[in-house]
């Protein structure tokens, strides 16, 4: 027999989450092992007919403090830490009787479960485990001589060991349970963390923990030399979990990337009834109109942007239907989500056999808060999420011509979309869709002319004989640093801009306006997205 094989004898039962539990334990009594447990658990599992030996009959010692004090005793942890060569170690056990334990099965309170549902603080840190990672810890500490289970996922994984080995475990496979036991003791002492953090509204707290939980690998990363995963982080609803895929590959990391920047969009208008499309491409917008039915939405978007929209991504607000998915399904396109779709859409769909077509919850595409994080070389950088909503409070209207009531309504359009665009990010829209997108240049004025070479391709597909870009509006995602970008607007034919404001050349911008006959509002908010 190797050396490192630890035959398993003892195990120490004691968890909050019973699946799963009763039938462990009946296999682990197939190899002759003695299960010892504690208050709730023991009762369980002497309820399913198992036989079960209570830790204060190991202790002589009761529970006390309505169960917080009952595994931290000296018996117990000398059970779990102690070293099997070390001479005085096995005499201290010998003279104290401390039973060797060599296996520890525990999941602990359910922290993060009470912290989602309960608005009691109370009742949140009673659910904080004290005994649970302490015993976690000291057995993952001696895995040399100890298992320790902390999620049932690893049941079977454990039964198969013991009967590869005859009843034992081998070195490797303990270490490996060791290396998920702490991080999983990390993930739930980073979550009370970040608990009392939201709580007491830490918004600089000295450490900062993530805790990501592994949920899939993923083909690769950016290119196909690099290798990639996704992680749910910090117990947040994530966006696997939202999605229902029906057909196609496995979604990639840039698939992933650019989905996420579809349901920025999307969160940006989740009040909206009507139909809305958004097409993605790089994680970039390049169309985005709201229509009476999908159909006319995507027909809207889709021609802000023809060339770019090849290959990209095109996400719903709403129902799908046959027409629509038959309008989607004319050019080549990575990616369909939306919150449903009629059963012959969904046929139609099929026919595209490199579509994926996703279904997402529809309550995840509500606005959340959660912070926004960045990598950068040995540091992250970390900040409140953009969630800041503009209203017709907040602006101010500084020339002297004004905006009409739809002039308005188009600016608003404009501006939710900017936010959504690397910068510098300017829009052009019409009549609620946009149809011109200069995206992440290096000059505002760069962007407002992309801006405009992309209208003017636009104008290809409508019955107009002038250039669309006449009677639009435009947003910036920042001020206007000279008046540059201003002509370059009134020579597309702009009525109305919206902008932060906030330049030493704001005077100068506003003149160049009013000489253009173009009304302007500031927001004094600015959406930079680098």
């Amino acid at each position: 027999m190797s050396k490192d094989l630890v035959c398993v004898k003892r195990a120490l039962i004691s968890v909050s989450d019973k699946t799963r539990i009763e039938n462990f334990a009946k296999e682990l009594l197939k190899w002759k092992i003695e299960i010892v447990s504690t208050g709730g658990t023991a009762s369980f599992l002497k309820e399913k007919g198992v036989p079960v030996t209570e830790v204060s009959d190991i202790t002589n010692f009761p529970e006390l403090m309505d169960g917080r004090l009952k595994t931290l005793h000296p018996i117990i942890h000398g059970g779990l830490l102690g070293l099997r060569e070390n001479k005085s170690h096995v005499l201290s056990m010998q003279r104290h009787n401390i039973p060797e334990i060599d296996l520890l099965v525990v999941n602990l309170y359910p922290f993060e479960k009470i912290m989602k549902t309960s608005d009691s603080s109370s009742k949140i840190i009673e659910n904080i485990d004290i005994g649970g990672p302490a015993m976690i810890r000291a057995g993952a500490k001696n895995h040399k001589y100890v298992s320790v289970l902390v999620e049932h996922q690893d049941f079977d994984n454990f039964l198969i060991e013991l009967s590869q080995n005859s009843g034992c475990t081998s070195g490797s496979f303990r270490r490996s349970l060791a290396e998920i036991a702490f991080a999983r003791t990390a993930e739930y002492d980073g979550l009370i963390s970040q608990w009392m953090n939201d709580k007491y509204k830490n918004k600089e707290p000295r450490r900062l923990i993530i805790s990501g939980r592994y949920k899939k690998g993923l083909r690769y990363g950016e290119n196909p030399h690099q290798s990639a995963s996704y992680y749910q982080i910090n117990h947040v609803e994530d966006m696997l979990n939202a999605f229902h895929m029906h057909q196609g590959k496995e979604l990639s990391f840039n698939n992933l990337n650019d989905l996420n920047s579809a349901i920025e969009v999307i969160r940006e208008f989740e009040k909206e009834k009507r139909s809305l499309a958004v097409i993605i491409k790089h994680t970039n917008t390049c169309g985005v109109a709201i229509r009476n039915t999908p159909h006319e939405a995507y027909l809207a978007a889709v021609n802000c942007d023809r060339l770019s929209a090849f290959g990209g991504i095109v996400a719903f607000n709403v129902n799908i239907d046959l027409e629509t998915a038959k309008e989607v399904c004319s050019i080549f396109t990575e990616i369909v989500i939306a919150p449903s779709a009629d059963a012959d859409a969904i046929v139609e769909f099929s026919k595209k056999k490199n579509l994926r077509f996703i279904t997402i919850n529809k309550s995840f595409l509500s606005q959340t808060n959660e912070f926004n994080f960045r990598q950068v070389t040995g540091g992250l950088l970390v900040q409140d999420k953009d969630v800041k909503r503009l209203t017709l409070d907040d602006i101010s209207i500084v020339t002297s011509q004004k905006p009409s009531e739809d002039e308005l309504k188009d600016m608003f359009f404009a501006w939710k979309i900017a936010k959504c665009i690397k910068s510098n990010a300017i829009v052009f829209a019409l009549n609620t869709a946009t149809i011109g997108i200069g995206a992440g240049q290096m000059s505002r004025v760069d962007s407002t002319r992309i801006a405009k070479i992309k209208a003017h391709d636009m104008t290809k597909f409508t019955e107009k004989t002038e250039n669309i870009t006449f009677g639009s509006v435009a947003a910036s995602d920042a001020f206007f640093p000279f008046a540059d970008s201003i002509f370059e607007l009134a020579q597309a034919g702009i009525k109305a801009v919206i902008q932060p404001g906030g330049s030493i050349n704001d005077t100068e911008v506003i003149a160049a306006a009013n000489a253009s006959n173009i009304s302007m509002v500031f927001t004094n908010l600015r959406h930079f997205k680098h």
